[in-house]
Protein backbone atom coordinates (compact mmCIF):
# COMPACT_ATOMS: atom_id res chain seq x y z
CA UNK A 1 0.00 0.00 0.00
CA UNK A 2 2.62 2.14 1.01
CA UNK A 3 4.80 1.72 -2.59
CA UNK A 4 1.69 2.35 -4.54
CA UNK A 5 1.41 5.46 -2.09
CA UNK A 6 4.86 6.39 -3.47
CA UNK A 7 4.22 5.99 -7.09
CA UNK A 8 1.05 7.69 -7.42
CA UNK A 9 2.24 10.76 -5.41
CA UNK A 10 5.45 10.56 -7.70
CA UNK A 11 3.99 10.63 -10.78
CA UNK A 12 0.81 13.33 -9.59
CA UNK A 13 4.32 15.60 -8.71
CA UNK A 14 5.32 15.18 -12.64
CA UNK A 15 2.37 15.72 -13.67
CA UNK A 16 1.91 19.32 -11.51
CA UNK A 17 5.51 20.12 -12.67
CA UNK A 18 4.69 19.40 -16.42
CA UNK A 19 1.61 21.60 -15.97
CA UNK A 20 3.85 24.63 -13.94
CA UNK A 21 6.81 24.52 -16.98
CA UNK A 22 4.15 24.69 -19.45
CA UNK A 23 2.52 28.02 -18.12
CA UNK A 24 5.92 29.63 -17.27
CA UNK A 25 6.73 28.59 -20.86
CA UNK A 26 2.65 30.35 -22.48
CA UNK A 27 3.81 33.23 -19.90
CA UNK A 28 7.41 33.74 -20.93
CA UNK A 29 7.80 36.81 -22.98
CA UNK A 30 9.71 39.55 -23.92
CA UNK A 31 7.55 43.30 -24.06
CA UNK A 32 9.00 45.96 -26.02
CA UNK A 33 7.45 49.64 -25.49
CA UNK A 34 7.74 52.76 -28.38
CA UNK A 35 7.98 54.93 -25.60
CA UNK A 36 8.13 58.03 -27.11
CA UNK A 37 9.24 59.82 -30.10
CA UNK A 38 11.05 63.51 -30.13
CA UNK A 39 12.73 66.02 -32.67
CA UNK A 40 16.91 66.06 -32.03
CA UNK A 41 19.21 67.49 -34.52
CA UNK A 42 19.64 64.29 -36.66
CA UNK A 43 16.61 63.58 -37.20
CA UNK A 44 14.21 62.00 -34.38
CA UNK A 45 15.27 60.50 -31.38
CA UNK A 46 13.31 56.82 -31.14
CA UNK A 47 13.16 55.38 -26.86
CA UNK A 48 12.26 51.92 -26.04
CA UNK A 49 12.06 50.11 -23.11
CA UNK A 50 12.40 46.76 -23.24
CA UNK A 51 11.65 43.93 -20.27
CA UNK A 52 13.07 40.21 -20.53
CA UNK A 53 10.04 37.69 -19.36
CA UNK A 54 11.73 35.28 -20.76
CA UNK A 55 13.16 32.03 -19.54
CA UNK A 56 16.58 33.18 -20.33
CA UNK A 57 19.00 36.54 -20.05
CA UNK A 58 19.69 37.90 -23.27
CA UNK A 59 23.55 38.48 -24.06
CA UNK A 60 22.72 40.25 -27.06
CA UNK A 61 19.46 41.37 -29.38
CA UNK A 62 18.80 43.37 -32.18
CA UNK A 63 15.34 44.05 -34.07
CA UNK A 64 14.84 44.97 -37.30
CA UNK A 65 12.14 47.71 -37.66
CA UNK A 66 10.13 48.90 -40.57
CA UNK A 67 8.89 52.40 -40.23
CA UNK A 68 6.39 53.87 -42.02
CA UNK A 69 5.86 57.06 -42.96
CA UNK A 70 2.93 59.68 -43.88
CA UNK A 71 2.04 57.92 -46.81
CA UNK A 72 1.72 54.80 -44.98
CA UNK A 73 4.85 53.16 -47.51
CA UNK A 74 7.52 51.94 -45.85
CA UNK A 75 9.96 54.95 -45.56
CA UNK A 76 13.13 52.46 -44.35
CA UNK A 77 13.85 49.54 -42.77
CA UNK A 78 16.97 49.44 -39.61
CA UNK A 79 18.15 47.17 -37.32
CA UNK A 80 18.65 48.29 -34.02
CA UNK A 81 21.02 47.04 -31.10
CA UNK A 82 19.28 46.74 -28.01
CA UNK A 83 22.16 45.12 -26.38
CA UNK A 84 21.66 42.59 -23.26
CA UNK A 85 18.38 42.39 -21.69
CA UNK A 86 19.07 40.96 -18.30
CA UNK A 87 16.01 38.75 -17.17
CA UNK A 88 12.89 40.10 -15.52
CA UNK A 89 14.77 43.58 -15.76
CA UNK A 90 13.30 46.38 -18.01
CA UNK A 91 16.13 48.52 -20.21
CA UNK A 92 15.50 51.90 -22.06
CA UNK A 93 17.12 52.20 -25.17
CA UNK A 94 17.41 55.49 -27.28
CA UNK A 95 18.04 55.56 -30.91
CA UNK A 96 18.68 59.08 -33.06
CA UNK A 97 17.27 58.25 -36.41
CA UNK A 98 19.38 60.32 -39.08
CA UNK A 99 17.25 62.38 -41.72
CA UNK A 100 13.79 60.99 -40.42
CA UNK A 101 10.98 63.75 -39.06
CA UNK A 102 9.23 62.26 -36.61
CA UNK A 103 5.85 63.53 -37.53
CA UNK A 104 6.16 61.75 -40.40
CA UNK A 105 6.67 58.63 -38.53
CA UNK A 106 3.12 56.80 -39.11
CA UNK A 107 4.13 53.25 -37.52
CA UNK A 108 6.73 50.83 -36.58
CA UNK A 109 6.82 46.90 -37.24
CA UNK A 110 9.05 44.69 -35.57
CA UNK A 111 9.88 42.07 -38.86
CA UNK A 112 12.59 40.25 -36.83
CA UNK A 113 15.50 39.42 -34.63
CA UNK A 114 18.35 38.94 -36.54
CA UNK A 115 20.21 38.57 -33.11
CA UNK A 116 18.90 36.97 -30.43
CA UNK A 117 21.73 35.33 -27.79
CA UNK A 118 20.65 33.50 -24.87
CA UNK A 119 17.00 32.23 -25.18
CA UNK A 120 16.66 29.41 -27.59
CA UNK A 121 16.04 29.37 -31.25
CA UNK A 122 13.06 31.40 -32.35
CA UNK A 123 11.68 32.42 -28.80
CA UNK A 124 12.69 36.18 -29.09
CA UNK A 125 10.12 36.55 -32.07
CA UNK A 126 7.34 33.60 -30.13
CA UNK A 127 7.44 35.71 -26.74
CA UNK A 128 7.59 39.40 -28.37
CA UNK A 129 4.73 41.54 -27.44
CA UNK A 130 4.58 45.26 -28.27
CA UNK A 131 2.61 47.81 -27.22
CA UNK A 132 2.82 51.70 -27.73
CA UNK A 133 2.23 54.81 -25.10
CA UNK A 134 2.25 57.39 -28.03
CA UNK A 135 -0.54 57.54 -31.32
CA UNK A 136 2.43 56.04 -33.32
CA UNK A 137 1.30 52.02 -33.37
CA UNK A 138 3.78 49.64 -32.86
CA UNK A 139 3.25 45.63 -33.91
CA UNK A 140 5.92 42.33 -34.05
Amino acid sequence: MTVRFVAIAAGMMMAVSSVCQAQDAATAKLDVELNALAPSQKGCMMTFIAENNLQAPINKISFELAFFNDKNAVDRITVLDFRDLPQGKKRVRQFDMPNVKCETVTGIIINDTPVCDGPAAGECMKGLVTRSQISVPFEG
